[in-house]
């Protein structure tokens, strides 16, 4: 899943691909992924997960994106925006004229008001819960909302991003720009907002129009008229029709605008990208085809990438791993520190065993076992020596900040140690017999999650919980789904260095608050951060986040993840980002070199 947090170390820059570069006929990459794709929606709280991002950034183009420096880099090939006013916050969006979707179709305000309408919410039907229309095997959400329901599955929330702007953009009289007006300031606007899925196929699709300018027609009508017959219908594709697990029927779905275009998808085992014909911008791909390999096992994928079957990895790291991969002829290896923590967030409502984390008390009882120290001694520090426990939710350690909100959180004080007498003490006083039932759900095909799992199962066992096994090779699609698990272990990826981008993971309703929490201190503290510029107030607001997570014991940080890459010397141009989508980053700056050619 993905988060955006705070700073993070730096790394050094690839340089930017050269203009003209063309693609090499005949060449092909493959990367390995350790989990499979399955929505090429990445705003919907089911389908925000890195396996799927990494394939739609290659798909879909925007305003910007991050280097591996990293830094904000606006892609001007796209389109452009420019802040406008700061009082009101305007800012104006245009898409370049010649910009195109690869059915040939423009790429304009359409595919822009369609996604301001989702991540807004300024249509959604107040006071809706989706939860009963959610499939609890899969975590996705149906489409059969009672009529007249509008509901986009965005984790939109009207204090916070593109929420703010709560009336219509303006759409210019060439139909290729908009102009947001936010009703409040918000500090992360230049993140807040990109161009979206093509709004013609969603129309096409969810109305029945055959005419793709038609289609877009229809959707620009509808928002203007308010019309939330039509926008429930849009709403409804929006949300599922991009989901899917292999080469869909319907192939329109695979419309992008970016470098490549997915061409071919075989359930669990591959997907695979062509470059994008129709692609005008400047970020040219080199390579041919692209195909990701989906290898849960991380010691499976070494060994392809040794074998010659795939040419890059970043499989999660273990002592096995670093060992097999040392000494390898043609393979260069990277080691870092990713830009991924790992933690276990508890159920507050929608749990497996109703109301087993209701208290403050159970919830407090239970994380005083997880043995986070252990955890990174036997499975973190073979690879890293220096690997800490990691203790703030907000902070990356180093980073400006962290080691005083570590201090003045309380963290240390109720989970420096595993503490099974105070565990169990705390577990009675919730009134929980011992032996109960506490579903975990993670990652069943991660081995170091399977190693996790039984630490803190053990441990768990002495102060009288009874941790169970809920782990799913389809754990991603279950976060968050209402009646599937009580506690979950997994880890959170950064995506920007947005400053408010941690909000939604905390306020109520937050596309990323998959445990049903809620705190009105907590809401009012990410609604004065979404507009606080001045960069010590930021430090007090965050490090207030900290501490209020820490008094609700909403869950436990565990360890900052060590990171590998590794690629063979049939493709240079590979230099990982500390922000998702990691390696992907330059995709279009890969190049083959002879050793490709010549095989290809």
């Amino acid at each position: 899943m993905l988060l955006a947090t705070g700073a993070l170390v730096l790394s050094a820059c690839t340089p930017a691909q050269a203009p003209g570069a063309e693609i090499v006929e005949g060449t092909s990459i493959t990367v390995a992924w350790n989990q499979p794709f399955y929505s090429a929606n990445g705003n919907t709280s089911f389908g925000n997960a890195t396996a799927n991002n990494n394939i739609n950034y290659m798909t879909y183009s925007g305003f910007n994106y991050y280097d591996n420096t990293p830094e904000l880099q606006r892609d001007e090939s796209f389109g452009t925006y420019e802040l406008v006013s700061e009082d009101p916050l305007q800012v104006q969006y245009t898409i370049n004229e010649d910009v195109q979707w690869s059915d040939e179709v423009p790429v304009d305000a359409a595919d822009m008001m369609l996604n301001w309408a989702a991540l807004s919410g300024a249509f959604n039907t107040a006071d809706f819960d989706p939860a009963e229309f959610q499939d609890p095997e899969t975590g996705e959400f149906t489409t059969e909302f009672p009529e007249g329901t509008v509901f986009f599955d965005s984790g939109a929330t009207p204090d916070s991003g593109v929420g703010l702007v709560r009336e219509a953009p303006e759409v210019n009289e060439d139909g290729r720009g908009i102009l947001m007006t936010y009703s409040d300031f918000y500090v992360d606007w230049e993140l807040a907002f990109q161009a979206g899925l093509p709004a013609h196929v969603i129309a096409q699709r969810a109305l029945g129009i055959e005419d793709a300018m038609e289609a877009k027609q229809a959707v620009l009508d509808a928002i203007a008229n308010e019309d939330t017959e039509v926008i429930g219908q849009l709403a409804a594709e929006w949300n599922t029709g991009f989901n899917f697990t292999e080469m869909p029927s319907d192939t329109s779905v695979l419309t992008a605008n970016g470098p490549y275009q997915i061409t071919d998808f075989v359930a669990d085992q591959y997907i695979t990208l062509q470059a994008n014909e129709n692609y005008v911008g400047d970020h040219q791909p080199q390579v041919e085809t692209i195909t990701v390999r989906f290898i849960t096992d991380a010691m499976a994928a070494v060994t392809a990438l040794q074998n010659g079957d795939v040419d890059v990895i970043q499989p999660q790291a273990t002592p096995d791993v670093r060992a097999a991969l040392e000494g390898t002829d043609g393979i260069t290896v990277n080691y870092g520190e990713g830009a991924t923590y790992e933690h276990v967030d508890l159920q507050f409502d929608q749990s497996k065993n109703p109301g087993v984390f209701s208290t403050l008390e159970a919830r407090q009882s239970f994380l005083m076992t997880i043995p986070r120290q252990e955890i990174v001694d036997r499975l973190i520090k073979p690879l890293n020596p220096e690997a800490t426990v990691r203790n703030s939710a907000v902070f990356v350690p180093g980073a400006n900040g962290y080691d005083e909100s570590v201090e003045e959180s309380g963290i240390l004080d109720m989970y420096a140690e595993v503490d099974i007498e105070q565990a169990t003490a705390l577990r009675e006083q919730a009134g929980l017999a011992e032996g109960t039932e506490v579903c975990l759900l993670f990652a069943s095909t991660n081995p170091r999650r399977v190693s996790e799992f039984e630490l803190i199962r053990e441990s768990a066992a002495q102060a009288g919980w009874s941790v169970t096994d809920c782990s799913s090779p389809e754990w991603g699609g279950l976060l968050g789904a209402p009646g599937v698990y009580d506690a979950s272990l997994f880890g959170w990826q950064s995506t920007s260095l947005g400053v408010a981008s941690v909000g939604p993971n905390f306020e109520t309703g937050g596309i990323n608050n998959l445990s049903f929490y809620s705190n009105p201190e907590m809401d009012a503290v990410v609604q004065e951060l979404n507009v606080t510029v001045d960069e010590e107030r930021q430090l007090e607001l965050l490090k207030e986040i900290d501490r209020i997570l820490v008094e609700d014991a909403f869950g436990i940080t565990i360890f900052q993840f060590p990171e590998v890459t590794a690629f063979s010397d049939r493709v240079s141009g590979i230099d990982s980002s500390p922000l998702a989508p990691t390696v992907f980053w330059n995709v279009w700056d890969w190049t083959p070199t002879e050793t490709n050619v010549s095989e290809g």
